[in-house]
């Protein structure tokens, strides 16, 4: 017999999306049936509506796959994703092999159940926005500051993306200023997080470089107001990189690409609109700071630096958890907060496909979102 809420009967046993790599290289995706857990007193029981799909969940959901070789078998709660995984790909995730893993890293619904404490029952019915792993299932339990209470009005859907893009936007911009820049350069501009970034730049005055990989995409962003957009399979493209740079000052770049020559174009362009301002000549060129962070791995291909933009430069990674545990959380809150309220403007995000876990788990979709291709968004709606 369930459990019940406030505003459902709650059942026993829900669905639960999986991942698991064996040893032997296999990756299984599948869906499990698991006990709904009963939240204890400082904990909340959620039920999941909307979870997207963000590249950051691809890594654990499919592995690095091949998924020419995939094979796809069953159907609705039965269906499965098997494909192998390379040698290369795997060793770097013998710490995984073996286990069946739930995926999803956020999603959005309604606090059904809530233990005893003040924190969970001021949550009970509400709207929020759940950060904290499991979220491609239909009940998950949480802590209340894995939650974010989400305004009057919004929907499960709208609040689904508060977390992982608003957030590294967020970050991108206080990362900016932290380290003492004062515009920058962002890639694979017209995503979801792309057009996020140029809201939360347009609001804060920003010095803001998109760069794009289509000519529908600069039409895109230059339609949504966007000031600097360059197309890097242009023929032109490092000519007007270096004069969108020039007119910024940007001297940062957030690169969700990783792979290819285009981290070292950017720097390369950097330090070309650095020496446009009459600087005297050095032979280790300028000694302003380029600075780029691979956030994405969109081009999982080896970064290509062709070095010839002087010695005063370095090139990392970024991460959104990391940057939050080093603002510390006070400044994390008072991001959560903008994002609140912002949620269905500045920080909304766009779907192209909704589907269910077992839709999830079909080939055409599998094939789509694993393209992670620019304007095309999933959602997955554990509940249909």
């Amino acid at each position: 017999m369930g459990h019940d809420g406030p505003m459902t009967v709650i059942p026993e046993r829900a669905l639960q999306l999986r991942s698991q790599l064996d040893e032997d290289g296999t990756l299984t995706v599948s869906l499990v049936e698991i006990d709904v857990p009963v939240p204890d007193e400082d904990e909340l029981l959620v039920r999941i509506e909307a979870a997207p799909i963000n590249p950051s969940d691809l890594g654990l959901l499919l592995a690095g796959a091949d998924l020419d070789r995939a094979t796809f078998a069953g159907s609705g709660v039965d269906a499965t994703v098997t494909a192998p995984v390379p040698a290369g790909a795997r060793s770097q995730m013998t710490a995984r092999f073996g286990q069946s893993l739930p995926v999803g890293n956020e999603g959005g619904g309604v606090v059904v159940a809530a233990g005893a404490s003040a924190a969970a029952q001021e949550l009970l019915g509400r709207t929020v926005g759940v950060l904290g792993g499991a979220t491609y299932g239909q009940y998950r339990v949480l802590k209340p500051a894995q939650v974010l209470a989400l305004p009057e009005g919004v929907t499960p859907e709208q609040g689904a993306a508060c977390f992982v893009n608003p957030l590294t936007v967020l970050g991108h911009v206080g990362t900016m200023r932290r380290e003492g820049h004062t515009a920058l350069v962002h890639t694979a501009a017209a995503s979801n997080l792309g057009q996020m970034l140029l809201r939360v730049c347009q609001q804060d005055s920003v010095g803001l470089v998109n760069v794009v990989r289509k000519p529908a995409q600069v039409a895109l962003l230059r339609e949504a107001g966007a000031e600097h957009v360059v197309d890097s399979s242009s023929d032109s493209f490092l000519d007007d990189l270096t004069a969108a740079i020039a007119a910024t000052g940007a001297t940062i770049a957030f690169d969700a690409v990783g792979g290819g020559p285009l981290a070292g174009q950017i720097l390369t362009a950097m330090e070309r609109a650095l020496a446009m301002t009459g600087a005297e000549y050095s032979r280790y060129g300028s000694t302003t700071h380029k600075q780029v962070y691979v956030y994405g791995g969109l081009d999982r291909s080896p970064t290509v630096l062709d070095r010839r933009f002087g010695m005063a430069w370095s090139i990392g990674g970024w991460l959104l958890m990391p940057y939050l545990m080093a603002v510390g959380p006070e400044e994390a809150e008072r991001m959560r907060q903008r994002v609140a309220a912002g949620i269905t403007t500045t920080f909304a995000s766009h779907y192209t496909g909704r589907v269910s876990l077992a839709e999830a788990l079909t080939e055409p979709v599998v094939r789509a979102y694993a393209q992670q291709a620019t304007g095309e968004k999933y959602l997955i709606t554990p509940h249909t």
